[in-house]
Formats: structure tokens, sequence, C-alpha cells
């Protein structure tokens, strides 16, 4: 993009947090958007700023992540549809809001996530393949999280929230120039972790962003069900800054988050950033959306689909042509390829291994537990021999 296209204008950093603690909780704020659904960029001076280092090479790259990561859903689906996986969780539609984030963070930063924040994986440099243990069975986790700062995935809703904060506390106390990440939905905004979160991170002033992902339907409750305001408007009930961002625009996405990061990284406190996307798929393979919503609806968000947008922009200022796309599109059927040898040479552990996995030292009750389900499956073997003596007789 560069500075050319989004120019780096005079602004005022109080000026802008100030601005975005509304008074009045039913003002909705303005959605920050610099990139239009046709491809087309707008200027900005409050969040411009933010993005004027995204050249043409960071653009394709964010492309390609998201690209990436649409095929690696698509397969994993697959995969469950076929018997391969117990659930997935997929992400179409909100790879912009994921991509855009993910790449505005820091390597120190720590990423607490939902089950669904695929594409934040894939920034952090973890292998896609490993999401997929924990949906395959045969892991707890699938991935160890200080390798990436990437933690495993919560299933318990909002759950995550917690331990971000009280991350973001130890990081305060050991001094560092770490920031972490919430991730959630709107559906989970409702949940009493997420309030507790909140109400510590503001009474300490944590480096912690909580990043909600709205896309507008938590299973079959919408967002206008759960909160009669915009969402990012309760972080003022709290006394830290909201924003809201068109969660379809990877560029606004990531400009937005590396201010949220930045502000809380010199010790300014939390920040809610509001990505307003659309899960253009089910919440998760057991769930049916057309049971509860309007295929109007999501060919509406369809033309907004985040991948169009950004290759609108690419084609339209010639930053990529077809050979590009062409080669993206490759890049991805080779992943979705390895992605499922990977599924199907997945082992289920020895289960031994699910008692060891229990606490990092050797534990009096674990070991009692362990001895009584050896001999319970033993009983089993003996069951077995005897029912093959009888049947040779």
């Amino acid at each position: 993009m560069g500075a050319e296209h989004l120019p780096a204008s005079e602004f005022d950093i109080e000026e802008l947090e100030q601005s975005l603690v509304t008074s009045d909780p039913a003002d909705a704020p303005p959605l920050v958007q610099l990139m239009a659904p046709d491809g087309s960029l707008r200027e900005d001076t409050k969040y411009g700023h933010y993005a004027a280092h995204l050249d043409g090479e960071a653009l394709r790259a964010m492309y390609r992540d998201m690209a990436l990561v649409r095929r690696f859903d698509q397969e994993a689906t697959a995969l469950q549809r076929q018997g391969q996986l117990l659930l997935w969780p997929p992400l179409l539609g909100q790879e912009a809001a994921q991509i855009g984030s993910g790449t505005a963070l820091q390597a120190q930063d720590y990423v607490f996530p939902t089950y669904r924040e695929h594409g934040v994986a894939l920034t952090r440099g973890l292998e896609l393949s490993k999401v997929l243990r924990l949906f395959r069975g045969v892991s707890n986790g699938g991935w160890d999280p200080r390798e990436s700062n990437f933690h495993l995935y919560t299933l318990v809703l909002a759950a995550q929230s917690l331990h971000a904060v009280g991350y973001a506390m130890g990081v305060q106390r050991d001094g560092d120039d770490a920031v972490t990440v919430a991730y959630f939905g709107d559906g989970a905004s409702s949940e009493g972790d997420v309030h507790e979160s909140m109400v510590f991170a503001a009474s300490n002033q944590s480096p912690v962003v909580f990043f909600c992902q709205n896309n507008h339907w938590a299973i079959s409750v919408p967002t206008e069900v759960q909160s009669r305001i915009p969402l990012s408007n309760r972080a003022s009930g709290y006394g830290f800054p909201g924003v809201r961002v068109d969660g379809n625009d990877v560029v606004a996405v990531h400009a937005v988050t590396r201010w949220a990061l930045e502000r809380a990284r010199s010790g300014k406190g939390p920040v809610l950033i509001e990505a307003f996307t659309y899960r253009m798929s089910a919440h998760t393979t057991a769930d049916d959306p057309t049971k509860y919503r309007e295929l109007a609806e999501e060919e509406k968000w369809r033309e907004r689909d985040p991948l169009l947008r950004l290759e609108r922009y690419l084609r339209s200022t010639n930053t990529a042509g077809q050979d590009f796309f062409d080669q993206i599109a490759a890049e991805a059927d080779k992943l979705a390829a390895s992605t499922r040898a990977d599924v199907l040479a997945m082992e289920a552990p020895d289960f031994e291994d699910h008692f060891a996995n229990v606490y990092a030292e050797p534990h009096p009750l674990i070991r009692e537990e362990l001895e009584w389900h050896r001999q319970y499956q033993a009983g089993f073997a003996e069951e077995t021999a005897g029912q093959a003596e009888g049947e040779a007789r």
C-alpha cells in the first residue's frame, strides 16, 4: 500500500483515544474502513498512519495467508464430513479479521484464541495440521504454546479472556513489553468471564487487547438480541477505548490492531476491538444455519468477501497478476493435500499417555487411577481370551 496511498498525516494520539470513549452509549461508533468492498482505498487521518507500511509485497502476503487458511478450512470441513474429524468450526468469511490482526502482532505478544482462530495460528507460524489433532481426538491440545506464543484452543466459552488478563498482569509485574490478545465472538461477549476480565484489565491497566469477532450469529442467536448497543460501546463502561472496525477489510483490521497493541504496550491499558464481520458458513459442522437465517442475508455478505475485496485491489492496481493468483491456488491445493495426509496418518496415543499429561510431576492419585484402569483393561483381555477358547471347543 505504502505511504503514497495512505499518507501519514498529522494526528493526535490523545485526541484519538478520547474520541473513542463515547459519552452516550446509544451513539454507534464509526466503522473504521480503509479498503472499500470494491477494492478502492480510503483516506483516514486517524488510522492510516498504522497501515502506511503496507506495500505491495505485504498485501500479497496477506492475500496468500487468507487464501491458504480458507483452503485449509475447506479441507478440514471435508475431512469432518468424511468421518475423519469429530467436529470442525469453520472460519469462512472471517479471514481478514484474523490475518489482519495476527500480522500486527510482535513475536513476544501472546495470543489466547477460542476454537476458530485458524488464521491467527497461521500468522504465528503454527503448522496448521497440528490444529486438527484436537478435532481428530488424538490430543488434548496439539502443539506447545511456548513455541509460538499461541495458546491452546479454548472450547469453554470465554474462559480464555480471563487467562489473557491474568497473563497480561504477570507481564506487567515482570516488566516485559509483551501484549496479550484475547479473541472471542459476539456470543461469548455475553458470558460473565468477559465482563470479569474487562474489570480486572481496566483496574490494573493491563496490556491486553480484547478482540471480538462479531460475526453476527452466536450459533442461532443474532447479535442484536444479545446487545442493545454496539459491542464496542461496552468498553466505555469499563473506562477504556472501544473501536469498531470493518472485519472484512484486512488493511483496516491490521491498522487498528497495531494501534491497540502500541497503546497497550506503552502502558495505557486495554482496548476492545469489535471486528464487524460475518460467518458465511455454519457455526460448526454440527450446525445448520438454514434453520435460522435467510439466504438473502448470506448473499449480501458474500459481496463483501474479504478475499474478493483484496483481490480487486491487487488486480486494479496491477499489484498482482493472474500468475500470482494461479500460484497461490496451487500452493493452497498442496497445503490441502498435505493436511489430509497428515490427518490420515495420525494415530491415537496410548491410553496411559493421558495420565502422564495431567500433572508435570508424578502424583499419587493419578498413579492409583492408572493402576485401576490397567486392571480394568486387562479384564477385557481375559474375557476376549475366554470367548476365543470357547469358540475353539
